[in-house]
């Protein structure tokens, strides 16, 4: 009897447990409390840690690089890039862009915004990561979570789980790390500018603009367009107003679905192994920085942009800069408001956030031409 327990002890997953697979189930259990309790992005992290969680539990064989399991194959998905895209169907289809279209110059703003994915892509150069890591590292800058696994997994799909967590980290503490930088770039007149309200945008505007727009950028840069293409055509049946079946498919069965499916094998990429090392946390120092100077340049050009223009615009909007959609926009719009009760900014603010979701897959596709 005690040769049994003692075998089956043996073959149990405490037997095989070690300090740093308990270090990630701790981090996992961490993760998921963030989500749960202080809502951090909780659609996106609670499938990512418990990803994590499996991927570390001892014989499971629930990693992401287990051949032949059940998260191993889900993976493909992320392998092939097929979930990022399907993410940016559901995104197109609950965003508005009539707030870019009648203020194209925000548009600018979000290109600005983009600097900060450079910045980071020559830091992390410099601290020894090869150009596809340093690439990857840098998109987190965009703060835009499916582009970022868009292309890490194409360049440097050994980094995706530090990567996801970083990208999907930050974008959670938007509200915490933006508020700071706008409030230091800026003073408490600018912060108060009042801006008119935006003209109306027709419904041909809203229709013309997905197509045209996947038309210019895939004709330059070709890298792009599968991100861009599908994030056009979810706004495409979202404004076309005749397919409404569809517009539900696309934000919510489709995007709720592939969500689970992209968090939980990403999640899984985390395992101990790959994810307890050194260059993990310079990636999550790299992230920060690229998300603080992409906050950084949105504003400034904000304000350059002043300099020349008769009608002033409010230089927090430029922070919305980076495509955390809608979650820049409102942080423009709470900080506005502090300064300012009379402030509306929200919608002006979602011109360059939704800007910065174009910019950013753009981005993307010229790292992805350069370094794919």
């Amino acid at each position: 009897m005690l040769d049994m327990i003692v075998d089956f002890f043996k073959s149990s997953g405490l037997f095989a447990l070690d300090i740093k697979t308990a270090i990630m189930l701790l981090i996992a259990c961490i993760l998921l409390y963030l989500a749960v309790k202080k809502e951090y992005e909780p659609y996106l992290l609670i499938p990512i840690a418990f990803g994590m969680l499996l991927a570390n539990l001892p014989l499971g064989g629930l990693s992401s690089s287990d051949q032949g399991g059940l998260l191993n194959l889900l993976y493909q998905g992320v392998e092939l890039g097929i979930y990022p895209p399907l993410i940016f169907l559901g995104v197109g289809a609950s965003t508005d862009f009539g707030p870019l279209i009648a203020n194209p110059k925000s548009m600018l703003l979000g290109a600005a915004a983009q600097i900060g994915i450079f910045a980071a892509f020559l830091g992390a150069i410099a601290l020894g990561f090869t150009s596809p890591e340093a690439a990857s590292i840098g998109i987190i800058g965009g703060a835009d979570g499916p582009t970022a696994l868009y292309l890490t997994s194409k360049l440097a799909p050994h980094l995706l789980g530090a990567i996801a967590i970083a990208a999907y980290s930050y974008m959670a503490l938007v509200p915490v790390i933006q508020p700071p930088i706008m409030k230091l770039l800026t003073t408490e007149a600018e912060r108060k500018i009042e801006m008119k309200t935006a003209r109306k945008v027709s419904q041909g505007e809203k229709i013309v603009f997905p197509i045209i727009t996947t038309i210019i950028v895939s004709l330059l840069v070709p890298s792009a367009a599968p991100l861009v293409g599908m994030l056009m055509l979810g706004n495409l049946i979202k404004e076309s107003g005749v397919v409404p079946n569809l517009i539900i498919a696309a934000k919510d069965t489709i995007m709720y679905t592939v969500t689970i499916l992209l968090g939980v094998t990403v999640g899984a990429t985390a395992s101990s192994e790959k994810f307890l090392q050194p260059q993990t946390l310079g990636i999550l120092v790299m992230g920060l920085i690229a998300f603080a100077i992409g906050t950084t340049f949105g504003i400034i050009f904000a304000k350059i942009m002043n300099v020349f223009s008769k009608e002033k615009i409010n230089p927090l909007i430029g922070s919305a800069g980076v495509s955390a959609v809608p979650m820049a926009a409102r942080v423009s719009q709470r900080v506005g408001q502090e300064a300012n009760p009379k402030n509306f900014l929200l919608m002006h603010a979602m011109g360059p956030n939704v800007a910065g979701v174009i910019g950013s897959a753009v981005a993307a596709g010229l790292l992805l031409n350069l370094f794919g």
